[in-house]
C-alpha cells in the first residue's frame, strides 16, 4: 500500500472573555488538578496516559480512546510561560500511532474591566491523511474553550456559596 504524502497548514485564532480574573483562569492552565478538570474529552475519552510538566521545557501528555473509537495522544513541550501573561507551546498529535500534526499555539491573558481575555492563536501543520483536518483541529479547540469556561462558572459559583471546591 502507497501512502499519499501531503502537507498542509492550517492556523487560527480563538477569543473569549471570562467573568474572573486572570489569575484565576492562569490557575487552570498552570495547576494540574484544575487542568484535569477541564482539559481532554471527559466522559467522551477513556484515559491511557497522563502526564503534566508546567515549566519551560516540561512536556504534557494526555492519551486516550474514544469510546468505541480512534486512540488520541496529544504531547506537548512548553516553550515560553510568562505568569500569569502568557503560555507558548509546541505539540505534536496522533491518532491510533499515526502522526497526524505538529503545531505551535499561544495562550494570552488579558485583564479587563470584565475578568480576562483569553487569547488562543494557533498554526499547525497536518501530515499525509489528515492533511484536511485543520478545521477539525479549530473545532476541538473551541469545545476545550467551552470546557474551561464551565469549568471556572462552576469554581466561582461554589466560591462565591461557600462551598467546598476542587478548583481553589
Amino acid at each position: 500500500m502507497t501512502i499519499e504524502r501531503r502537507l498542509a497548514r492550517a492556523g487560527f485564532t480563538l477569543t473569549r472573555d471570562y467573568p474572573v480574573p486572570a489569575e484565576r483562569v492562569w490557575t487552570a492552565f498552570a495547576r494540574e488538578d484544575q487542568k484535569l478538570q477541564w482539559f481532554g474529552a471527559g466522559a467522551v475519552i477513556e484515559p491511557i496516559e497522563w502526564a503534566f510538566d508546567f515549566r519551560v521545557g516540561g512536556r504534557d501528555v494526555a492519551e486516550g480512546r474514544f469510546h468505541h473509537g480512534p486512540v488520541s495522544r496529544y504531547v506537548a513541550t512548553y516553550t515560553d510561560i510568562v505568569e500569569p501573561v502568557r503560555i507558548v507551546t509546541t505539540y505534536d498529535m496522533w491518532i491510533d500511532g499515526t502522526h497526524m500534526s505538529t503545531s505551535v499555539a499561544s495562550f494570552e491573558f488579558e485583564p479587563i474591566d470584565e475578568g480576562t481575555r483569553f487569547t488562543h492563536i494557533e498554526h499547525g501543520v497536518f501530515f499525509d491523511r489528515f492533511w484536511a483536518d485543520g478545521p477539525n483541529r479549530e473545532t476541538g479547540s473551541r469545545g476545550l474553550l467551552d470546557s474551561l469556561g464551565a469549568h471556572l462558572g462552576r469554581a466561582d459559583t461554589a466560591q462565591r456559596s461557600g462551598q467546598p471546591t476542587q478548583a481553589g
